[in-house]
């Protein structure tokens, strides 16, 4: 099933939803984590309506949750004049598995204009290189994805340093919403495992997402540009960061993870 369509299959009403995943939306033993956050994004929706723009997501990866029936527990938690705070909680079974927290927020006017400068990459995407999925070896979700490695190595090739740039898209051509975007934030391989040079697992125990602006080109078919740096690594924790840039060269989005690493 792509992306829209599991996203469109959410039902339920007010502060309870379900949703059935299938096996090939799982990152290993859980389901793809941007999955997660668009599925409680999509919930939260539900429960206020699509009047503001989501700001924030700030998601903690709770404990694994496999393909299957999934239920989300939504609640506003403040509505404010500009500003509401809403929770979503997913569920398998009775574990509470992933808590979200969105901020949707009206425009307000203001002075401050500040906009990410574009690093400057040259490669384009049908000159960089790309990762193909293959079964049983690259995690199942990354099928409904396309990657291609505009700069830094590919995962467990003993890069030099831990920094990427990757073109990321979905593979089917609908209009990149807040839900397609949070699934792009969140779709590389964390640049820590760029410099290994053995396969090991890593997980997001924590994930911060700041939208940036809605004004961009929302071509379904067009690269996106993920930029990402592990910031630092110690005692098997890492602290990532990227940013999310659109095909017409806007800072769209800005990440920041704590991943746990096996090696």
């Amino acid at each position: 099933m792509q992306f829209s369509e599991l996203m469109a299959s959410v039902s339920g009403a007010g502060s309870e939803w379900r949703v059935a995943v299938t096996p090939d939306w799982q990152q290993g033993r859980t389901l793809f984590g941007g999955l997660q956050a668009a599925l409680a994004v999509q919930a939260m929706r539900g429960l206020i309506g699509n009047a503001a723009p989501l700001r924030t997501l700030q998601t903690t990866f709770i404990a694994p949750i496999p393909a299957g029936d999934i239920r989300i527990a939504t609640r506003v938690l403040r509505s404010g004049r500009s500003a509401t705070q809403v929770e979503a909680q997913l569920f398998d079974g009775e574990q509470l598995a992933c808590a979200v927290l969105g901020i949707f927020g009206l425009s307000r006017e203001s002075v401050l204009a500040i906009a990410p400068p574009w690093p400057g990459l040259t490669v384009e995407p049908p000159e960089a290189r790309e990762l193909r999925y293959v079964e049983g070896v690259t995690p199942a979700f990354t099928q409904y994805l396309n990657f291609r490695w505009a700069s830094g190595g590919f995962p467990f090739r003993g890069a030099a340093e831990p920094k990427t740039q990757i073109y990321v898209r979905l593979r089917e051509d609908r209009p990149v919403g807040e839900l397609q975007l949070i699934a792009l934030a969140d779709s590389i391989p964390s640049p820590g495992l760029s410099v290994l040079n053995t396969r090991a697992q890593a997980s997001s125990m924590t994930w911060m997402l700041e939208l940036l602006r809605p004004d961009y080109d929302p071509a379904g078919d067009a690269w996106w540009l993920m930029d990402a740096e592990v910031n630092a690594a110690q005692s098997g924790y890492l602290s990532q960061a990227a940013t999310l840039w659109s095909p017409d060269r806007k800072a769209v989005a800005l990440s920041r993870q704590s991943v746990v690493a096996f090696a």
